[in-house]
């Protein structure tokens, strides 16, 4: 497949789990990628190699989305080993689980530092680049979750950081549209990442039961829709968000899974 054949795409978070498997999609489809990571070097050098290998091109940059500053350091870095920039998919983050009254100011600063901030000054920092992409534009793809749109117990400051997304999603393509930027955001729902058997009491059988089409998710069923939204086929869309999840949403109840993981 070649349909983001000439793309050059900076994904956040993708040493492991979703954000690894979009990185692997869009090289699958011909984009050249930046692999960021924080913390998951051997999962980020292994995706990186992994596409080398298939002829792709492939870089790895670090840093820690918390810190402004490490913000704009990881996108120039892609610029620069890139070439240009025509894709970001903001996907690096954290989960915190935890009981409303029992939530820290630290545990509430790293989530919010990370899932919101991050993406905020990773999307300013390269919105130049960005705009630079002819044909159907340049193209930012936000990582919501179905916490955004639907309640679950101990999940209060993460849901509100991806509720947040939604909608600096929907805002940030209005105030880009003008130069040639798309914004769209995906949100996943139960999908199947290694933090999920943190807890003793997962399974894949009982994921499967928690989802309306029969199975949970798995991080590859995210990367295509991610691939579809940088491409020209979605030039005319724009401020959405598109639910991968199974049905869950549409459903209008969410079971928790997992412990915490930091991408």
């Amino acid at each position: 497949m070649d349909e983001l054949k000439g793309r050059r795409a900076l994904v956040t978070g993708a040493g492991m789990g979703i954000g690894q498997a979009i990185a692997r999609e869009l090289a699958r489809q011909g984009a050249a990628v930046a692999i960021h990571y924080a913390s998951s070097a051997a999962g980020a050098n292994e995706t990186a190699d992994g596409i080398r290998r298939q002829g792709g091109t492939a870089h790895v940059v670090r840093g820690d989305l918390g810190v402004v500053a490490d913000c704009r350091r990881i996108v120039d870095e892609a610029v620069g080993a890139l070439g240009g920039l025509d894709v970001l998919v903001n996907n690096g983050g954290v989960t915190r689980t935890a009981d409303f009254v029992e939530m820290s100011e630290e545990a509430y600063d790293e989530v919010f530092n990370i899932n919101m901030r991050g993406y905020f000054f990773c999307a300013q920092q390269a919105v130049p680049h960005l705009e630079k992409r002819g044909g159907a534009g340049g193209a930012i793809v936000n990582i919501s979750s179905v916490h955004g749109g639907g309640g679950a117990a101990r999940h209060v400051a993460y849901a509100a950081t991806k509720g947040a997304i939604v909608a600096f999603t929907r805002t940030l393509a209005i105030e880009l549209a003008p130069r040639h930027v798309r914004v769209n955001a995906v949100a996943p729902g139960l999908i199947e990442v290694p933090r999920y058997f943190d807890d003793p009491s997962y399974t894949r059988e009982s994921g499967n039961e928690r989802v309306p089409w029969g199975r949970v998710g798995l991080p590859g069923d995210v990367g295509p829709t991610v691939a579809f939204l940088a491409s020209d086929g979605a030039e005319f869309v724009t401020g959405q968000t598109l639910y991968v999840d199974g049905g869950t949403n549409a459903k209008m109840a969410l079971e928790s899974a997992g412990g915490t993981q930091r991408e």
